[in-house]
This record gives C-alpha cells, structure tokens and sequence, in this order.
C-alpha cells in the first residue's frame, strides 16, 4: 500500500467513515447499533438504533429544560437532539463525534445534491426564538464562523447571519458524505436487489510453497511477503493477470528466518506477520508467533491465567503433556535497516528483535489465533483466541480482565518506559490508543477491541470501505461464523455459538448471564453440515471484500472457505449499506492454462485445494488462496469458460508496481520453484495437517 493511499484511508477513518455509498450503520462513539423492540419513547427510532432507553430519556430531559415556546423551532431542536440516536450517526456527527452536539445539518448552499435546505430550515424557523442552553451556543471545532456572543439564547443573538449559521453547521449530502435532513438517513439505493451469485470461481496456480500469510508490499509494488508456520518469510515477485508467469520466490534466500525463535508444532508456529504503514521509510515490521519457555529464555511473559481472571494455575490439568503457560504468545518487532540504504529495496533483514511488543502465557495448546495487522487507523489489531480446554472453561471470552477470546488494538508507535510500562501493568512495549473502548467501558482491559470470540482465524478491513472490519471465527460443535467487528462489540461465545446459545458441559470458570449481554451475531456464517455429513470437520477461514476488477462479477462481494477446501463462499451484502449478506456457495475449478498444474481430487476431474489455510491480497487487489496444495489466485471467469456478462475480455489489466521482483529474471522463478530443496517439499507437504488442531 503505498503510503498517499494509507493517509486517505487514515482520513476516512478519523472522519468517522464518512462514505454514504459505503456508509455502514454505526453510533458515533464507533459502537454498532443495537436493536430495540419498540418505538423509542420520546426520539422515533425503532429497529436498530444508536440509543437505550436512557440515553432516550436523558435526551428528552435535556429537550425539556430548554423550554422552547415555538412550536415549529420545537419541533427541529427535537429531530436534530434525536439525531444522536441514529443509526448512521457516526456519520452524522463526523467532524469531532466527542464533542458535536449538532449534526451535519444539510445545506443546499453546500452542495446541489443535497435534498433538503435544513440548515437554512432551522435557521428560518429559530431565529428568534428562546431556547435555553442552545445546541449552537459554540460553533464546531475547525469550522468557519463563530457565535456572537455566547450567553444569547436566539439563534440571531447568536450568529450575526444564516450564512455564518450554515458555514458552521451545513454540510452536504453526496456520494461522500452525509448530512441530517430533520429525518432518520435513508439512503436512496434504487437498485436494492443484490447482484446474483457467481458462477463459480476460476483460479490459477501460480506457487507450489504452503503458507500461513501473505502481505502485499507497503511500497506499492507487485511484490508480497510469504510466511511460513515454522517461521520462514520470503519476498516473492507476483506475475502480472493473464502474463502465465508464477510467483517469483527463491526457497533458498529468505527475507528473513525465525525459526530459532519460534516453537513450530502441530498447534504453535509463527501465526501472523505486518509491516508498518511507513515500512518503505522506517522498515520496521512485525511477527506473531509461539515460543516454548522451557526452550527459550525469551519466553517469559506472564501467564493469562492468574488471579486478575479469577484463575489459577496450578489447578489448570496439563494439556498434551505440557504445563499451563509453558507456551506464549508473542509480538516481536523487526527492522529492515541496516541490510539496505532503502528498506523498500530491501531484500533481507535479520532476524534480531528491535523490541518486544507483547509477550502472554497461554492456558492450554490450542485456540491461539494470533494474526496481527495495521488497521487504516495507524494501530496494530492483534486477533487472540480463547486459549483452548474445550469450549473455554474458563469462560475467559468473557471475562473483561483477560485478554483471550478478544481483538486487541495496540499503539506500537509511541511506546512508554519500562517503568510506566509496569505501572499501567502492560504486556509488553506498546501504549494504548485513548479511543479504546475501556473509556466507556472500565470494567475492560484497556488493550480491548472487542470480545466474546473463540479462535478468530483471518481478519481483514475492506480497503473500499475501513468500517468493514470482518473477522471469521472458528466455530466450536455446529456453526462457523464471519462477525463484522466493531468497537466494544461482544460477539457472544461461550454464551453464544453463532446464533445460537451454547451449553458447556464444565464450567469451572463461572458462566456469563444471558442478560446481561448484548451480543452481536454474526452477518455470515454456515453449519458444520453444510460441509460435512458427520457435522464435525468444518473450520473457517475468513478471506476479503474482493476489490479487483480481474473478476467483475464477484466485486464487492466478502469471499471466505472451510479450512478443509470443502467450500467457499461469497456474501453479497443486500440492501446496500445495511450490514446484512446474503451468502452462496460458488464452485471453483482451475484455468485451463493455468501456469502450473493444478491438484485434482482424487476420484474426480475437480480441482481440489487441499486445506485453505489463509487468504491474500495484493496491490492490485487480487485475492489469493494460500493453501496446503500450493498458492492460487483468482482470474478472469471466461479462462475457466465461466460465464460473466461484466467481464470485459480484453487481457491484461493490471499494471505492474514501482518496483521489479526480487530475482533477476523470470527463468528464475521455474528454477527456484522446480529446484525447491527436498526437505522443505516434505516441510510444506506436512503443513497439510497442520491446522487440524489448532483450529477445531
């Protein structure tokens, strides 16, 4: 990602997302709205809404005590006071949601796409009327115009004209923005009817290596970043669509080799990698791993059970022949100084920490998770599983003091000292962003995102729309569930097992009451039948909103799989901006000029993928499948003699990046992939069992 792109999506996300194509219901405290059973009592919202009952009535006190005489002036005050309670109202209240008490009032001087002049209403219809502790007592910050004088009550008194009025109030309506019109937003989508279901998926193999992760390049470029689960990355040149090259990767000359780090084993293994948003200026990037502290005398961070979450860990039973805590889970930081005068030319880095981010025992052997990734925010998003037991006896999903089962958002820019760092009982070098939901919330861990998930495996924000945070988590007896992840979203487990509740057969933790949650379900999701007639092997594997314009016919659409390549989905959101998805199941078969051979099933002449263990996502946008069979990405349908009435057939479309693949020539890549050393063939070909555990 190159880094003018990352400042416009770092803008869209301090704007609260203000995309009105793209607006996705959200309070303007970041939350998700919730859903009421009735009609609120004094603001008309029902249905899904930024405001409880209390916020409700604590609105209509505040409406009360401004003792407005006027019954039209009354009338708009009321829309614009219940305009908090909307359900877009992150967008509404954009320009500094903490402090704005007045919505983005539509102003038809500001845009002719706006469909009401309310600004210039509520100017013409309050003017002269008293209103007690007015709303536009003081102006917005960073906007034009100021009040005249601040202890007036009369809009007049206030403002000396309604152009000054509406310089600090309006705003437009447009395909970028949204603004109040006096009503709850509506969006005037005049197709709401959800473009049909793929006809399948035409894939091409392009890379025989089994991986875990895949990064495209900061720099823009057609390059990404491979890693491997015993700790390997490499840095591989991606063809060009419809050029019939492969990945461009040389087995033998890593980017970088962690392994003497990492504990590598059926469950444990370098499980995420992320590189800074400055990488190409500053190359410092990032491994989320498993060490072994019987090992490694690096591995010493504290145990996540402890007396915080009620829990002890002399009483935990040893797991697989293991102690509680003997494995951790950690962030490590790296830099690609020092190898290269420009880290983006960088092509290896060695594997010596800079700094320890995080450092956390584990309970049990499984349920780790552990992608790590930049959000358009600038913070580091670290997906945490429930630490295992079978179905988290601990309860510690819930449990607000411990960090398993949640999604934490860490500040790995400004770290504190060692001592402040003791002081707010931290895990490791890194702050806390202030807008974390533990502000709210105190009960939370300040480290908290959001919480109630068992194995969050992949995770990814929509590079069209960063509001669109999906996570898939991994399902525990019947259902396996994509969740579309806002600020101090509970996602149910292990109350909840997707929509469904969920009865544990021990607790020694303790259980969560049901009513005290309010739980967020999940917007995708399928049944362990669906996939496999005994209903146990099924496991997620969350994928992307798919961006690129290879495909027309699947754009727009969330795609993900079962762990065990037994499907793979596409979700269609319907109506637009609603946060609702309809789901298919597509097909997928493989081009028949596919670069390299494709994997059969055995028995049939279909294309079988193995296990997915993850998805990617290129420069270009372009999806990849990195699988136990090898590393597949998505094409034109018309080379799998699908049918695509948008596909335009002209070949070819992406550009190649700024910078050349690593090798020097293209023959390279057919030596270094048919060269492929043989114990790192048996390595991969070992991956195929990898995740059976670990995800189940």
């Amino acid at each position: 990602m190159t880094l003018h792109r990352s400042l416009v999506f770092f803008f869209l996300f301090l704007s609260c997302f203000a995309l009105s194509s793209w607006a996705l219901p959200l309070c303007s405290d970041s939350r998700a709205p919730s859903e009421v059973n009735s009609t609120l009592s004094f603001c008309p919202y029902k249905g899904k809404t930024c405001c409880n009952t209390m916020e409700d009535s604590n609105l209509m006190k505040q409406f009360q005590a401004m003792n407005i005489s006027d019954k039209g002036c009354s009338s708009v005050v009321k829309s614009i006071l219940c305009a908090k309670c909307d359900p877009f109202s992150s967008d509404l209240f954009r320009d500094n949601s903490d402090q704005q008490s007045v919505p983005i009032l539509c102003n038809s001087t500001s845009s002719a796409n706006s469909t009401k002049d309310f600004c210039s209403e509520t100017w013409e219809t309050c003017q002269n009327v008293s209103i007690s502790g007015s709303l536009f007592a003081a102006s917005l910050q960073g906007r034009a115009g100021a009040p005249a004088n601040n202890n007036a009550s009369k809009l007049a008194d206030l403002w000396q004209s309604k152009t000054d009025f509406c310089s600090a109030f309006g705003g437009a309506s447009s395909t970028e923005t949204v603004c109040f019109s006096g009503e709850p937003v509506a969006f005037n989508d005049n197709d709401t009817t959800p473009d049909k279901p793929p006809s399948g998926l035409c894939l091409e193999k392009i890379g025989n290596g089994s991986y875990l992760n895949m990064v495209p390049h900061p720099d823009g470029s057609n390059r990404a970043f491979f890693s491997t689960q015993p700790g390997i990355v490499f840095l591989a040149g991606i063809p060009d669509q419809d050029s019939g090259g492969v990945l461009d990767v040389d087995p033998s000359s890593p980017f970088v080799d962690l392994t003497d780090e990492i504990h590598f084993d059926t469950e444990f293994g370098m499980m995420g990698m992320a590189f800074h948003p400055k990488f190409a200026q500053n190359g410092r990037f990032f491994a989320s791993f498993n060490c072994d502290k019987s090992k490694w005398p690096g591995c010493t961070g504290r145990c996540s059970c402890n007396s915080d979450v009620n829990c002890d860990p002399s009483k935990l039973t040893p797991d697989s022949g293991s102690q509680p805590c003997q494995f951790q889970t950690v962030i490590a930081e790296y830099t690609a100084n020092g190898t290269s005068s420009d880290p983006s030319k960088a092509k290896n880095a060695k594997p010596t920490e800079v700094r320890r981010i995080f450092t956390m025992g584990l309970p049990f052997t499984s349920h780790h998770a552990g992608q790590i990734l930049f959000g358009p925010d600038g913070y580091l998003y670290f997906m945490m599983g429930d630490g295992g037991g079978g179905a988290d006896p601990y309860n510690f999903s819930q449990n607000k003091k411990s960090l398993l089962g949640k999604i934490m958002r860490l500040d790995v820019d400004n770290i504190p000292s060692a001592s402040e760092i003791s002081k707010m009982g931290l895990w490791g070098n890194y702050s806390i962003p202030k807008d974390n939901p533990f502000r709210e919330d105190k009960e939370l861990e300040p480290e908290i995102w959001a919480i109630g998930l068992r194995n969050p495996w992949r995770c990814s924000f929509d590079s069209s729309r960063p509001s669109y945070f999906m996570c898939a988590d991994v399902g525990q007896d019947t259902y396996e569930e994509v969740d579309l992840i806002t600020k101090g979203g509970n996602y149910g487990w292990r109350v909840y097992e997707g929509p469904d509740l969920f009865q544990p057969e021990s607790s020694p933790g303790g259980n969560t009451s049901i009513k005290s949650l309010n739980p967020i379900f999940p917007v995708m999701g399928y049944n362990h039948s669906e996939v496999d007639s005994s209903g146990k092997s099924a496991s997620i594997t969350g994928g992307y909103f798919y961006r690129s314009e290879t495909d027309p016919c699947i754009a727009g659409m969330y795609v993900y799989a079962d762990l065990y390549g037994n499907g793979v989905w596409a979700g269609i959101e319907t109506p637009a901006n609603s946060g609702n998805f309809v789901t298919n199941r597509t097909t997928f078969s493989c081009a028949g000029d596919s670069p390299m051979k494709c994997s059969d099933s055995p028995g049939t002449s279909g294309l079988s993928l193995g296990y997915v263990f993850s998805f990617g996502e290129d420069n270009n946008k372009d999806i990849y499948l990195l699988t136990s069979n090898g590393v597949y990405r998505v094409v034109r349908p018309s080379r799998c003699n699908l049918t695509c009435s948008k596909e335009n057939s002209t070949a070819a479309r992406r550009k190649p990046g700024p910078s050349s693949s690593p090798s020097s020539s293209s023959s390279s890549c057919y030596k270094h992939i048919n060269g492929f050393p043989g114990s790192l063939v048996v390595l991969f070909v070992s991956l195929s069992l990898i995740l059976l555990g670990l995800l189940i």
